[in-house]
């Protein structure tokens, strides 16, 4: 049994949907940011950076999506999230869940959470009205590596969900979905999968 420690909106729901293809035996449990629940001592002996996701495993609690998004893959590989046997496709997933991962999940932050980076207010509201130009610039480098119906072209792999969990951030940033014809795409063709559904669905019941 695994168990994802997850909340609502946030990154966590990539692993979700990793999970929910794989077929994978699994748990959620919420941690209740309203309640400061993830700078709790008993969630911190889980996850010290007090963040989701953090999956606990029979070896131990793992944590950071790209992380967690290939672990799920190669602990299932007869789901085929994937492509394990090709060194430069898997490079490429990585490459491109890393991108994710450090420079459009951060500009998505610097609206939320620009406390993390300043104190002066004018700094911070600085950075928060910069999230909409930089989260255009990066989503126009992934409208244009696009190929296929997928993120690594005809193969869906785990770089899939992680994607659709961030477009979902672009309303919230100001930027219109629209603009990016193949993410929009692409999200409207994950938003169909069983996996995804499922994964949502749970989301919403925590």
């Amino acid at each position: 049994m695994l168990t994802l420690f997850t909340a609502p909106g946030t990154c966590a729901l990539a692993t979700h949907i990793a999970l929910a293809e794989a077929s994978a035996d699994y748990a959620l449990r919420r941690v209740k940011f309203a309640e400061n629940e993830q700078r709790s001592p008993e969630y911190l002996t889980i996850n010290p950076l007090g963040r989701v996701p953090a999956l606990v495993t029979p070896d131990g609690a793992l944590t950071e999506t790209p992380a967690l998004l290939v672990f799920v893959a190669q602990t299932h590989p007869t789901a085929r999230l994937a492509p394990l046997s090709d060194p430069v496709a898997f490079a490429k997933l990585q490459s491109f869940n890393s991108y994710l991962a450090s420079t459009v999940h951060v500009a998505h932050a610097h609206r939320p959470r620009a406390s993390r980076w300043a104190d002066d207010a004018a700094a911070i509201e600085a950075m928060r009205a910069k999230v909409p130009e930089t989260m255009t610039a990066a989503f126009t480098l992934i409208e244009n590596a696009l190929e296929g119906p997928w993120v690594l072209g005809e193969q869906y792999s785990v770089s899939d969900g992680y994607l659709f969990t961030l477009t979902r951030w672009l309303a919230s940033d100001s930027v219109d979905v629209e603009i990016f014809p193949k993410v929009k795409a692409h999200h409207d063709r994950m938003a169909e999968r069983p996996a995804v559904k499922r994964a949502l669905a749970e989301e919403a019941a925590l």
